[in-house]
């Protein structure tokens, strides 16, 4: 029988609808049966992607011995972390407090006001390993709630205290100094210089701390950190934590060397991956690193975008129970796909051995450049890729017939926002229609299928319900993503509704004179309200925010924006100053915020060859502080002050470089594009 699951959208609750738990999700439902029962609450907190999710699942969630327990004695409750990203952040914070690192799956006792008292993450079926097995867990808590019931309400009250103190308010202070050059040699003192990375094993893809170091090196010309960010980037896109054969990268390395991913794929991590290759390859004019952009793009059109345009949130590290067994290979189906000459050079290039680099098995990796496997396999580097990418084809092919992991086909306003701004990225630079034609879909889904009919945004959505009320990282990163569409393809309709969300972002998250919070004025009570100013797996949203309030400024001659983005990160500048590298994101917002006004204007018929030419001409420009508008004369004239004064030239498509409020003579050539861009006066 389904328990009270079974009429959820998140594919991560499904998949516990079965089990002899019963369930709830989080509601008044479950919080008043706890309350009219006298009885603790079990939280359970994951997520589709997660294996160890899967391990806990099927070891206790779905013993009936284990089931009956928890039925007896608590409420419980399983929420998906990605829906609920409140919830996560809040009992993440008592987990760590009380067993000294969190993750998933999250375990966690709450009384019957919400208050924490216990926590854990993952608790093996039986004593083991040195941890207490999860029905010892059961027991002693449900002993300790009948005998020791003020015990535990103190403790409680202790931790709840503690959380809530995580999210206080700071003191806001001006940024003084360069933070970024401190933040650089904060990174530098744990850069790992012979495979890449800032910590030991796990490695997980550091995409704000890259992006502050290219930023960094443009700006000063610092070798240092480009070393660094370079290194980096080279180590994840040869390692098995990029996907060789489809694109798109795992959610982190297992290893030290970034060979052994975890195999799960998740959106945020391919959308801020995309535009740091993307910026890479501006700063370098390398063109691995273009690359490594465009598969993944492409891996995400073919494998994350939906017929509805929105963008799919993950998919599993598991397939068949085993994880990474979608994507391993034997040395012998390597042998059977292809002809001899074709496999000896792809198990060369791919280190594919008999032995196998993991687990008997074998994670595609590039342990060796294209011209480093050519001088030693007696061939030419156009041959030797001729060769490899039919053996990538044919063994795609081969792949694709496997039974794939699990799709999670929800779709968060959030994490499309990301890519959003990663696709419209992807067509800024390389040109290909497709991604701006796939961001423009995607923007159009979160507009229509994710509106609330007071205007504000729902959180999720899936087949044809969408529901839970939007974060501020939902409002931040949409806005965010629409700004730049609009720069990338000229629609301006895309900038109206960003300051429509923007404005509405205000609103209901905003805290006078300081920090963004993460739920809105209206949501409902929690025992604390979080909001945090450092970065995490996702960019921070208080920092987002801040940087769309500031872009927006620009595009509309807005101070007071500009003025609320400075309160927003200012509200941690403290902290910023005793850890920048943590605030990585809100750096970049400073940076923005200060550097001189570099404005681009783009005067022409959209799609014309004359005005694509301009455009194919800043795609190189590594320019992260520029503002870009567009105009065709063709349609409605633009109120926007950056465009709105602005015509062609002669007829002629045109574009108008301005820097510190003054505009240099208008360039109607493609190759007058880069001097224009080298003037500073």
């Amino acid at each position: 029988m389904s328990n009270r699951l079974a009429g959820e959208t998140s594919p991560y609750l499904l998949q516990h609808a079965d089990n002899p738990v019963d369930w709830y999700p989080w509601g008044d439902e479950a919080l008043a049966r706890a309350k009219r029962e006298d009885k603790p609450i079990f939280l359970s907190i994951g997520y589709a992607a997660c294996h160890w999710c899967h391990v806990m699942e099927h070891e206790s969630f779905e013993n009936e011995a284990t089931a009956a327990l928890l039925n007896r004695d608590f409420v419980c409750i399983k929420v998906d972390r990605e829906e609920r990203p409140d919830l996560d952040e809040i009992y993440m914070a008592a987990t760590i407090a009380i067993a000294g690192s969190g993750g998933w799956p999250m375990s966690v006792f709450l009384d019957s006001e919400q208050q924490p008292f216990f926590a854990g993450t993952y608790f093996p079926p039986t004593d083991r390993w040195g941890r207490p097995g999860f029905p010892t867990i059961l027991a002693r808590i449900a002993e300790l709630w009948r005998t020791r019931r003020a015990d535990l309400a103190r403790q409680a009250k202790e931790l709840t205290e503690h959380v809530r103190s995580q999210f206080e308010h700071q003191t806001r202070a001006a940024i003084s100094g360069d933070l970024n050059a401190t933040a650089v040699r904060e990174l530098a003192q744990s850069f790992d210089a012979e495979w890449g990375g800032f910590s030991a094993a796990p490695k997980f893809p550091p995409s704000a701390s890259l992006v502050l170091l290219l930023r960094h090196h443009g700006r000063t010309g610092d070798e240092s950190a480009l070393f660094m960010a370079t290194r980096t980037l080279d180590a994840m896109k040869n390692g098995g934590m990029y996907d060789q054969l489809g694109g798109g990268f795992a959610r982190y390395s297992t290893d030290e060397r970034w060979l052994v991913p975890h195999f799960e794929k998740m959106l945020y991590d391919n959308a801020e991956l995309t535009k740091t290759y993307l910026a890479a390859f501006q700063v370098t004019g390398d063109v691995e690193y273009r690359r490594v952009a465009t598969e993944t793009l492409d891996y995400v059109l073919r494998e994350m975008q939906g017929a509805h345009g929105g963008y799919f949130s993950a998919t599993d590290a598991d397939s068949e129970g085993e994880e990474g067994k979608y994507f391993v290979f034997s040395f012998d189906e390597v042998a059977a796909a292809l002809d001899r000459e074709s496999s000896e050079r792809f198990a060369f290039f791919y280190d594919v051995t008999p032995e196998g680099n993991w687990e008997g098995k074998n994670v595609l990796h590039r342990p060796r450049s294209l011209a480093e496997a050519a001088r030693e396999l007696g061939t030419s580097e156009v041959e030797l890729e001729r060769s490899l990418a039919a053996s990538r084809r044919t063994l795609l092919e081969l792949r694709s017939a496997r039974v794939p992991p699990l799709l999670d086909d929800k779709i968060l306003a959030a994490w499309n926002g990301l890519m959003i701004a990663a696709a419209a990225d992807g067509f800024r630079v390389l040109r290909d229609r497709r991604y701006l034609e796939s961001a423009e879909r995607a923007a159009r889904f979160v507009l229509e299928r994710l509106r609330r009919a007071d205007g504000g945004l729902y959180r999720t959505a899936r087949g044809e319900r969408a529901h839970l009320d939007a974060y501020l990282e939902d409002y931040a990163f949409v806005a965010d993503g629409l700004v730049s569409l609009y720069e990338a393809g000229g629609a301006e309709a895309f900038l109206h509704e960003a300051l429509v969300l923007a404005e509405r972002m205000l609103a209901d998250f905003g805290a006078e004179g300081g920090a963004f919070f993460g739920t809105s004025a209206r949501h409902e009570a929690l025992v604390a309200r979080p909001r945090e100013g450092h970065d995490g797996a996702l960019p921070n949203a208080n920092a987002v925010a801040a940087r769309v309030l500031a872009r927006l400024a620009r595009h509309f001659a807005r101070d007071d924006l500009a003025a609320r983005a400075r309160d927003a990160v200012e509200a941690y500048g403290s902290l910023m100053t005793r850890a920048p590298r943590a605030f990585a994101t809100a750096l970049g917002v400073i940076d923005l915020l200060e550097a001189p006004p570099l404005e681009l204007a783009i005067v022409g018929a959209t799609e014309s060859s004359e005005r694509e030419a301009l455009e194919a001409a800043l795609a190189g420009a590594y320019l992260p502080d520029a503002i870009r508008g567009h105009s065709d004369p063709g349609r409605a004239a633009s109120s926007l002050p950056l465009v709105s004064d602005k015509t062609l030239v002669g007829g002629n498509a045109a574009l108008y470089v301005c820097r510190n409020f003054a505009c240099q003579a208008p360039i109607t050539e493609a190759a007058g594009v880069a001097r224009a861009l080298a003037t500073r006066a």
